[in-house]
């Protein structure tokens, strides 16, 4: 009884001691932050007729699917092609924001509404991997995904630094982005903007006040218990958005490997020659026939892929075999992006298995990333700047994005 005791206790500590996987959590961040900025990069010159005013699912037809099923999507504000363009906009610099790590918890929150009011506007317009993100972008907002290789990452050292000299460390930026953000989420309340969607209003509202809570128990208390208790509080919450996202992504290969299961194709091998002799799949019409060309490789493919997915699941209970199928679908992602044409859908599902990642491979992965940035600093800096050159190189746990 004791041991079961001690156990628990132990766990308890754990998920509220600390925000676990926060590699693991950075690299979701920057894959689904960098697979949303390219999908709207690559379509910037089709923007109007996928989600804008000469689409064919108009501005009227989504209106009425929208008043139907709740959801939300700013671009629904108005049909005006001027809203649509900062709509657009604002989506693109959230996406490069939150790659970058700048102000997560705000970035988070701008990328998520980005996300849901693009793809609300226009639900036809997708490959599977839209509905992934659509998740995920839900999921990140309540991660605290910016613990390491992030902008605010190095902001968080730059004023430890400081208040260790004895300096008092002023943010500006944070409460004025408080402020401008409040102004126009109560400007939106009292339109009546929020009508007939109830998630999305207490998710913005919630973060909203968190941070004013946050900031007033980091400036204004006497003690720190205040902040200690939100510390909890965000370590819980984090820990399980965490477990959510884990849980989605075997949710995903679950459901989809026993499907394919009950499929007469998937059950005679055969399966994975069709997708790659349809024209809408075959950007490389040569590739596919090479690989289609042999029945023992798209038998031995097509059994491989539904056994990968089906067992994956159980396979979190053994590290090893983990990392191995973890692998082996990232891979299978890889040849499906190239082969049948599919890169965002791809790098969406690469970005939600990231999460399974081992923390000691992501570590290796962001020392090596942070001395070959360190490298490149050094040459360009070299012949003006030499003395920065032992700072840029040292900072080899930061990563990438610092």
């Amino acid at each position: 009884m004791n041991r079961v005791v001690l156990c628990l206790s132990r766990g308890i500590a754990r998920v509220t001691g600390s925000a676990l996987g926060p590699y693991q959590t950075a690299v979701v961040r920057i894959g689904f932050a960098l697979t949303w900025l390219l999908f709207l990069l690559r379509e910037v010159p089709h923007r109007h007729e996928l989600y804008g005013p000469d689409g064919p699912w108009s501005w009227d037809l989504a209106e009425q699917l929208i008043s139907d099923n709740g959801a939300f999507s700013v671009l629904m504000w108005s049909d005006a092609r001027i809203w649509f363009e900062a709509g657009y906009a604002c989506a693109l610099v959230s996406s490069a924001l939150l790659a970058l790590g700048w102000r997560t918890r705000t970035t988070s929150v701008l990328f998520m509404v980005g996300v849901l009011s693009l793809q609300n506007r226009s639900i036809f317009m997708g490959d599977g991997g839209d509905n992934v993100l659509h998740l995920m972008s839900v999921y990140l907002v309540f991660t605290r995904c910016g613990q390491v290789w992030s902008l605010d990452a190095r902001r968080e050292r730059r004023a430890r630094a400081a208040r260790a000299r004895g300096e008092r460390a002023v943010d500006r930026v944070g409460p004025a982005l408080w402020g401008v953000l409040g102004f126009v989420l109560v400007a939106a309340t009292l339109a009546g903007r929020f009508d007939g969607d109830r998630l999305i209003p207490v998710i913005l509202w919630g973060v909203w006040l968190a941070q004013a809570l946050w900031w007033l128990a980091g400036h204004r208390a006497r003690t720190g218990q205040p902040r200690i208790l939100l510390d909890v509080v965000a370590h819980t919450v984090h820990n399980g958005a965490l477990l959510v996202i884990m849980a989605e992504a075997c949710l995903i290969y679950a459901t989809a490997g026993w499907y394919k299961i009950q499929g007469s194709r998937w059950q005679d091998g055969t399966a994975v020659y069709y997708p790659l002799h349809l024209e809408y799949f075959s950007p490389w019409p040569g590739l596919a026939d090479l690989l289609s060309a042999s029945g023992t490789v798209v038998m031995l493919v097509t059994y491989g892929t539904v056994l990968v997915q089906v067992a994956f699941p159980f396979t979190l209970l053994n590290r090893r075999v983990k990392n191995v199928l973890l692998a082996a679908m990232m891979t299978e992602h890889a040849v499906i992006a190239v082969v049948l044409g599919l890169p965002f859908f791809s790098l969406a599902m690469i970005a939600a298995d990231a999460v399974f990642l081992p923390t000691s491979f992501l570590r290796r992965a962001g020392g090596w990333a942070a001395r070959v940035r360190a490298g490149v600093l050094w040459r360009r800096g070299r012949a003006v700047t030499p003395e920065h050159v032992p700072e840029s190189a040292g900072h080899t746990h930061v990563g990438f994005t610092a």
